[in-house]
């Protein structure tokens, strides 16, 4: 289990559920603390989420799927969601989406070759009035074009790449 949670969290989770009525609000929380610590939800995930919380598997299940920011695949090390909605498309999202796939040499749904970067649609970010928009991790970037892309792919590259240890740069 500590591969996918540290005991702290483990026993913070098991602590909330046992205070509650309904443990099931914990639910995202804790799919969203086994994906920090591990990268993505595995099933080993979703059946530790429900024993922690002493719900079933398959409703932790049905949260884990709804969600399309809970990844139950292995993902890049930034995960790139590129709104796809009515006002991103008709400021241009389209062609955006094609450059970001043109230039990571990825579909929607695939991973670079080096693990960095995972590309994926997703129906809304909420950033209508900064459309075209993408989110890059947590962070939603907006009035997005070509050139601003590869800015923000540049810095992103930049700091998933670890740090050489001291003596070895």
């Amino acid at each position: 289990m500590n591969e996918l949670l540290p005991q702290n969290q483990i026993d913070a989770f098991r602590a909330k559920a046992a205070a509650i009525a309904h443990p099931h609000e914990l639910i995202v929380d804790a799919l969203r603390a086994v994906q920090s610590h591990h990268g993505w939800v595995p099933d080993a995930g979703v059946d530790l989420v429900a024993e922690l919380l002493g719900v079933l598997p398959v409703e932790v299940e049905e949260i884990a799927t709804f969600y399309d920011k809970i990844f139950r695949r292995p993902v890049g090390k930034r995960v790139i969601h590129v709104c796809d909605s009515i006002c991103c498309w008709a400021n241009g999202g389209e062609e955006l989406a094609a450059h970001l796939q043109q230039t990571l040499g990825i579909g929607y749904g695939g991973t670079t070759a080096d693990g960095a970067f995972t590309l994926l649609p997703t129906c809304c970010l909420g950033a209508c009035g900064e459309a075209p928009a993408m989110m890059v991790g947590l962070t939603i970037h907006g009035r997005l074009t070509p050139e601003r892309i590869d800015q923000i792919l540049a810095a992103e590259r930049t700091s998933v790449v670890s740090p050489l240890p001291p003596g070895e740069g």
